[in-house]
């Protein structure tokens, strides 16, 4: 006789599965686009959600389409602090403020930050769950990275 591990008895799932029917959308931070990396993009905070299967609640903000006469919709874990009807501004000139959106560059040591990208472009990895944050340490001029912790 041997013990049966937890991954054979879980086994294809019945209690075990993920909460995925009532998903509610991807949670991802809006792609980069020419106004935010040169200026700021104006945004607001449609609504606070929900999300089965996530500890932290999702925002739903929405902004123009700067090339096309729409709305964009996105998506993202809510910061603490943000309310709805709050103005969130996106772009490498937007203001320090909670719920804006910043590059990593831009932002003084000793900021406590969520739901920071990796990479550019992987729209945020880091510090996503409920109560989770990082805190930037320093900036490396020469080559150009950002120590958080």
């Amino acid at each position: 006789m041997g013990k049966v591990i937890l991954a054979q008895r879980r086994g294809k799932g019945s209690i075990f599965t993920a909460r995925k029917r009532l998903k509610v959308a991807p949670s991802k931070l809006p792609p980069a686009s020419y106004g935010q990396r040169n200026g700021y993009v104006k945004g607001v905070v449609t609504e606070i959600k929900h999300d089965p299967g996530r500890g932290a609640p999702l925002v739903t903000m929405t902004a123009r389409n700067a090339i096309h006469f729409k709305k964009d919709t996105f998506h993202f874990v809510a910061a603490e602090g943000v309310s709805t009807g709050q103005y969130v501004y996106m772009g490498k000139k937007a203001q320090l403020a909670v719920g804006n959106v910043l590059p990593l560059s831009e932002l003084p040591e000793g900021t406590i930050i969520c739901n920071v990208e990796e990479k550019a472009g992987d729209r945020g990895s880091f510090a996503r769950a409920s109560g989770e944050y990082c805190t930037v340490i320093g900036h490396n001029e020469e080559t150009g990275k950002t120590k958080i912790r």
